[in-house]
């Protein structure tokens, strides 16, 4: 399996989006510095994530959500939980 993940920042709330083969294993990662893009706004929270039988649909996914379109859908579909 492939997934599609968002974390939030329990620092700031800043949203980070990304794909990996091991959820787990990245959320850990992410929380113990070892990724440059979020080291500054640890720790992390897991609020959304996907699964996919296929990496480049995954990665797809995560280049979708990246867009201006892919925003607003987060916003929209995770309103509750980012209020």
């Amino acid at each position: 399996m492939y997934y599609f993940y968002i974390l939030r920042s329990l620092k700031n709330k800043k949203l980070y989006l990304g794909s990996t083969p091991d959820l787990k294993e990245r959320l850990k990662s992410h929380n113990n510095g070892e990724s440059k893009a979020t080291k500054p706004n640890i720790p992390y929270e897991l609020i959304f994530y996907s699964g996919f039988t296929n990496k480049e649909d995954a990665i797809n996914c995560e280049q979708y959500f990246k867009t201006s379109a892919g925003w607003k859908r987060i916003h929209k579909m995770l309103k509750n939980t980012l209020q």
